[in-house]
């Protein structure tokens, strides 16, 4: 079984594009974290990208560096969200994609963390500071395990490095669709059709795009383009708005809803 095809399959089947979900793993602590996670996937979310809090964040914006610092003062490590899965596991095929960055992966052990990652049934990894020239410390150990390596593509990758990271890509494929850090945008680059289309004439699996994307009507702007949107920052900053933790999940399932319905097309 690959989750990630058979998602991607049931979208187009379904004349829909994916929605691609980011939240951060423990914030405002694990368990809440776990009801937050268990909403969201029920309003629609098709893929879930399990963000791994860092200390250290270079790609992060405001909304999930912060995220990320309630989520490690909350005691969250990666074993806890290694837990976090295996019971996500219990109530949903839903496609999970550890997003983190890689000293967390290198100091609990590649092989030991893959090896786990398979038996909870992650489907795979985006380590955000891994580029093409080093990914040799990741995708041999991933493939070990039929665990996708999901690669980033930036604004500025030239057409060809574009093509040369796409080459042997198996899962689905990443563009970033702004320069800078992740965090909601008021408009999306005049560019973004032109450079998403140029893409997808050379990857062979689904392409997602994502950073920015602030409403609904971003994303299905997006994901005409493509064959989903990422949405992150816009989902997190809302636990962030209200004091009562299950007035934020409901606030922050509803919109996640509205999400999955404006990908229909």
């Amino acid at each position: 079984m690959n989750r990630i095809k058979d998602t991607f399959s049931r979208c187009n089947a379904e004349n829909r594009k994916a929605l691609v979900s980011y939240v951060t793993a423990g914030n405002p602590d694990p368990a809440t974290s776990e009801k937050l996670i268990k909403a969201v996937l029920e309003a629609g979310t098709d893929i879930l990208e399990l963000g791994v809090p860092f200390s250290d964040p270079m790609a992060d914006g405001p909304v999930i560096q912060k995220a990320g610092t309630i989520a490690l003062e909350a005691g969250t490590t990666l074993p806890i969200i290694l837990d976090m899965a295996r019971n996500i596991r219990k109530y949903s095929d839903v496609p999970i994609v550890l997003f983190s960055y890689y000293n967390v992966l290198f100091s609990y052990g590649v092989e030991e963390l893959a090896k786990v990652c398979a038996e909870i049934g992650i489907d795979a990894w985006l380590v955000v500071d891994v580029p093409y020239e080093e990914s040799d410390e990741v995708i041999p150990t991933l493939k070990k395990y039929d665990i996708d390596f999901i690669p980033l593509i930036a604004p500025t990758t030239p057409l060809d490095r574009a093509e040369m990271i796409l080459k042997d890509v198996t899962g689905f494929a990443y563009y970033i669709t702004v320069k800078g850090v992740t965090g909601a945008r008021a408009e999306l680059p005049a560019e973004l059709t032109q450079r998403l289309e140029e893409l997808k004439n050379v990857c062979p699996v689904p392409l997602v795009a994502g950073f920015g994307i602030s409403s609904p009507e971003m994303a299905k702007a997006t994901a005409a383009h493509a064959d989903g949107a990422v949405v992150g920052s816009a989902i997190v900053r809302i636990m962030d708005q209200y004091d009562n933790h299950d007035d934020a999940i409901k606030a922050t399932a509803e919109f996640v809803a509205g999400l999955a319905d404006g990908l229909k097309l």
